[in-house]
């Protein structure tokens, strides 16, 4: 999976007016992306779109594609989520929209292919080009891209770019569909169907990059860093090519021998830096390195490509998890990407607000349950914020995980996250799933044994972690063993659980105690706690802002006189919605909002904030040196 850079255009191109048709800026197609780690050769295909639910079904597909009246059609822009503001059982269960983007390219020569790229689309989604169809995808939270063919691209007209979304759920999907015990649907968080992110137009003259890696690895808070640098391209041609690569390191200069590529054949460029003293990326201290490549074919530049790294060291050891050799003992926050009135397509502003506000409070650790928009991982990179980054294999019943074909789509969405995310520092570990069985036998076994190997594969730096349903009758559970981190849901005192054996809070502290003689070699992390708050009330009343505070006061108590626990994580930052008929153990709840943020949707701080902030800042979260 490619990740993204922004993208620089030379003078002598700009100028061109044969290259850069004077309707580009019409068209809504701007230079570069929305964050700073990107190639040089994207366009961001924003302006206007349209967009259509359809209403009437299959047969309506052709008309669709081809259409060139805007009746029916409405006006929108990109991100989109379609439902955003409709509560509705229907809203949930989803539907299928479609959306149009007329543009001219904006480099019209002869040589040049061109890309679409696709940030999240949520779930199916099947793309035409001027009627033609180029590709499908299934999932959300990570790119893909189409080539857009030669034969279908339109050098100096105008193309048309038609997307059909399927937002309706299966019950194998991640997240799965299904039905509540009432006959509600199912779900986290609330399905919404779009672009929920940015699509991007990409330039590719002749070679292009495919992926990039810069992997440090340091032994030691004192010893010298060794920084693996990967770079590989595609040829795109119909002719081999001879294509070189130079990069940098900071103010180190790397230069990896030319290689002959073939036609449409890719090449790996691999090479590997010494830093003798480094600065190390730390919350306290966020030092990032620049990165940089340069790719030339035929001796002409192709395309630049540039990153910021962090150098640290991530590891769990006697089940502590260590950064650059200290002891961990983080506070953070769940999320969600919502907004009061976009939903799920938020756009820089908010990202930069949901940063800033778990900065605000304290903490020092993200986590969600799929993967973060690529602009907030490098704003975790620069503030210091590490992330439990997760992909949405979230309560997949075991019928449907016992299917081959589900573990091995739940293999790729893995594979996909570490390639998309795994050059940024705030990275912390890889989640392959949370809350499935929480008495895991073989199936779910066999999934984390093969998850965990993978994830070591791609990646041998970082721990791989799953979060469970914390529950005292599952007991020790060998299929974890693999792992390196154990993270814990618990609701103690808040949820009864099954048979009631977690509503009595009393117990938590005895339950970690015995999690921790299950698992002494893994770092443990309690991964979700919270209480739900609406109103003021009796500290006894569940759904009261002072049972809430109460809650927050006496679960962070606990988590603080286990010295072993790595890291506790507040579930949420700010309320979000979730599904119709949502009541979250609130006898007085808002459906569909989960009401269990600290910060209500308008981002006013309830007075839970405060306690958890004075808690989070009295705890020593980095460790001593």
């Amino acid at each position: 999976m490619r990740i993204l850079r922004r993208l620089m255009i030379p003078i002598a191109l700009l100028a061109s007016a044969a290259c850069v048709p004077a309707a580009s800026a019409a068209d809504g197609i701007s230079r570069g992306s929305l964050y700073r780690d990107a190639p040089d050769n994207r366009y961001l295909l924003g302006g206007d779109w349209l967009f259509r639910l359809d209403t009437a079904g299959k047969g309506l597909e052709q008309r669709f594609q081809r259409q060139t009246s805007k009746a029916g059609w409405s006006t929108t822009k990109v991100p989109n989520a379609w439902n955003a503001g409709d509560n509705s059982v229907a809203s949930m269960l989803g539907t299928v929209g479609w959306y149009r983007k007329d543009f001219r390219l904006p480099d019209a020569r002869s040589r040049m292919d061109w890309l679409v790229r696709f940030e999240s689309v949520n779930y199916r989604s099947r793309i035409w080009l001027n009627g033609k169809p180029i590709g499908r995808n299934t999932g959300a939270h990570l790119p893909f891209d189409l080539r857009l063919p030669r034969s279908v691209l339109k050098r100096r007209g105008t193309n048309r770019l038609v997307v059909r979304v399927d937002n309706r759920r299966l019950r194998t999907d991640f997240p799965p569909s299904g039905l509540t015990g009432s006959g509600d649907p199912a779900g986290g968080w609330w399905n919404y169907g779009g672009l929920l992110r940015e699509v991007y137009l990409q330039r590719v003259d002749r070679v292009d990059i495919s992926t990039v890696l810069v992997r440090p690895e340091l032994r030691c808070s004192t010893c010298a860093a060794s920084v693996l640098m990967r770079l590989t391209v595609r040829n795109y041609s119909s002719k081999s090519s001879r294509v070189s690569v130079s990069g940098r390191f900071g103010t180190k200069r790397v230069r990896f021998p030319a290689k002959r590529v073939k036609a449409r054949g890719f090449a790996s460029f691999t090479r590997r830096v010494r830093i003798a003293k480094p600065r190390l990326w730390s919350p306290a201290s966020p030092y990032l390195y620049t990165a940089r490549f340069t790719v030339r074919s035929g001796g002409r530049k192709a395309v630049g490509t540039r990153l910021h790294s962090g150098i640290r060291s991530i590891k769990v050891v006697d089940g502590r998890l260590l950064l650059n050799g200290r002891p961990l003992s983080l506070r953070g926050v769940g999320l969600h990407e919502d907004d009061l009135v976009t939903g799920a397509a938020i756009n820089s502003a908010r990202r930069g607000q949901i940063v800033e506000q778990a900065k605000e409070l304290g903490a020092t650790v993200i986590r969600a349950h799929y993967p973060l928009h690529p602009e907030i991982h490098e704003l975790a990179d620069r503030r210091g914020l590490f992330i439990w980054s997760e992909i949405p294999v979230y309560a997949i019943k075991t019928r449907y995980l016992k299917r081959l074909e589900v573990r091995k789509l739940a293999a790729r969405e893995l594979e996909d996250n570490i390639r998309a995310n795994q050059n940024h520092p705030s990275v912390m570990l890889w989640s392959v799933g949370n809350e499935l069985s929480a008495r895991p036998g073989p199936v779910q076994g066999d999934y984390i044994r093969r998850a965990a190997k993978r994830a070591k594969d791609l990646d041998p730096t970082r721990p791989v972690g799953l979060a469970v349903a914390g529950y005292p009758s599952a007991g020790c559970r060998p299929q974890y063993a693999p792992l390196d981190v154990v993270g814990i849901n618990e609701y103690f005192g808040w949820y009864p659980g099954p048979n009631g054996q977690i509503a009595d809070r009393d117990s938590l502290a005895d339950y970690l105690t015995d999690v921790r003689k299950c698992y002494p070699k893994k770092a443990i992390f309690v991964s979700e706690f919270g209480a739900e708050a609406n109103r003021d009330g009796p500290v006894e009343e569940k759904g009261t802002f002072q049972y809430q505070q109460d809650f927050v006061n006496y679960h962070l108590a606990i988590h603080g006189s286990k010295p072993w626990l790595s890291g506790s994580i507040y579930w949420a930052l700010q309320e979000f919605r979730v599904r119709p008929n949502w009541d979250g153990g609130n006898p007085r709840p808002n459906s569909p909002i989960h009401e269990k943020g600290l910060l209500r949707f308008d981002a006013t701080k309830k007075p839970a904030w405060f306690d958890a902030q004075r808690l989070f800042a009295g705890t020593n979260q980095l460790g001593a040196r």
